[in-house]
């Protein structure tokens, strides 16, 4: 089958589309009253453009960086060049951020005059494109513990760490998801997997004992708005219910909400879905998780009905990225579990989290052009052939 007659997923690269351009219009709404403040000694004068606009462009960019990618044949990254090559970068980005000076407490970015980048981001791209390509050369042995599991937990332990460090548990916990996700549809033991999830569950409480702070947050997590709490670590999380609940079904309209003046700390970044919810109301709340889950939908289809193990893998991995990361930062606005500083996938103000997260659209967007292109049985070493180079072994086509 030649290119030109694979037809892009359109749903899934409007709805991705479509929730970037409506976070940048949040975005606005969270951070004009900020943007004036910050900007109130200028010499042209305060402006609440400060945020948005750089929002926009990295919208802009992504978007158009995802149908770009969309056009480009997946299996180009199924290289052992290419997957170490990300590998290396992406350590030592996550290397770098040490030599830059800590904000807030953690050092996640590297910075230059004009720009800043979050390395953590390409990590949710390199993992699952590591372990989709290492999981498929070990398809007949994915359940060794010397020539698979050992290697594997190496380069998640490696990434995983150097994350911790920052310190960032937000993104563990998803990195942590993503290795979950794609090794147990690789067909990994159960045995193994509850084995890694423990390992993982004791990594976290540890942890917690080295940084009484995150025990603070644990214990305030119980009760954000108790009297003790409010003003302390329960503060953004207090802020943002009394958002939430003053939203209603309604909401009180678009930039009128009253949080983001000043009261709730990020409102156009990590808390940006207590902006939604209090200017929007429980309706355009609904609203984002139902455009989350038809972007879950599609992302799973395009991967359980790709042509080969290397596409569906790589698929669930990025899929299990994004919604992760957006149930775990709306968990944190609703406070179902302990706040802790992610972005909202899209939608969050951060140039690095929207373009990258466009871009792993764009590879789901690329999967799918070719799902369906032929069913063929489960371990089928006849895998059809694109642009002359063959395929990895085949997987049986599941219908959604």
């Amino acid at each position: 089958m030649k290119d030109d007659t694979l037809r892009i997923d359109w749903f899934m690269f409007v709805m991705a589309a479509a929730l970037a351009l409506f976070g940048t219009v949040m975005v606005y709404s969270a951070s004009a009253m900020i943007s004036m403040r910050e900007t109130a000694a200028d010499p042209d004068g305060p402006t609440r453009y400060l945020y948005v606009s750089k929002q926009l462009v990295f919208t802009l960019v992504g978007i158009i960086l995802m149908l770009v990618i969309s056009r480009i044949d997946y299996h180009i990254y199924e290289n052992r060049f290419l997957v170490f090559a990300a590998l290396t970068v992406t350590v030592v980005l996550l290397c770098a951020v040490f030599a830059f000076p800590a904000i807030n407490g953690a050092r996640r970015w590297i910075r230059v005059p004009g720009l800043s980048f979050q390395p953590s981001e390409v990590a949710k791209l390199a993992l699952p494109l590591f372990l989709a390509w290492f999981l498929t050369r070990r398809e007949d042995s994915v359940g060794d513990l010397v020539k698979t599991v050992a290697p594997t937990l190496a380069v998640v332990g490696l990434l995983c760490a150097l994350v911790v460090l920052e310190p960032d548990l937000g993104t563990t916990a998803v990195l942590c998801a993503i290795f979950v996700a794609v090794y147990l549809s690789a067909g990994a033991k159960m045995l193994h997997v509850a084995t890694v999830v423990g390992l993982i569950l004791s990594g976290l409480g540890l942890a917690l004992v080295v940084a009484p702070w995150r025990v603070a947050r644990l214990v305030a997590f119980l009760e954000p708005c108790s009297e003790e709490n409010r003003m302390g670590a329960g503060y953004q999380v207090c802020q943002s219910l009394m958002g939430i609940g003053s939203g209603g079904v309604l909401g009180g309209g678009f930039a009128k909400g009253f949080q983001k003046l000043f009261y709730l700390p990020y409102p156009y970044s990590d808390f940006i879905f207590a902006t939604i919810g209090e200017e929007l109301g429980l309706i355009g709340s609904l609203a984002v998780l139902v455009a989350f889950a038809i972007l879950l939908w599609r992302g799973a289809r395009a991967a359980l009905t790709a042509p080969d193990r290397f596409g569906t893998l790589l698929g669930i991995g990025i899929i299990t990225g994004i919604t992760v990361q957006a149930l775990f930062n709306i968990s944190v606005v609703v406070s179902i579990v302990p706040a802790k500083g992610i972005p909202l996938p899209l939608l969050s103000y951060g140039g690095s989290s929207v373009v990258l997260t466009l871009v792993a659209v764009g590879v789901l967007l690329s999967i799918s052009r070719y799902s369906g292109t032929k069913a063929v049985t489960l371990g089928s070493s006849s895998a059809p052939a694109v642009s002359g180079r063959p395929r990895s072994k085949a997987r049986k086509r599941v219908s959604v």
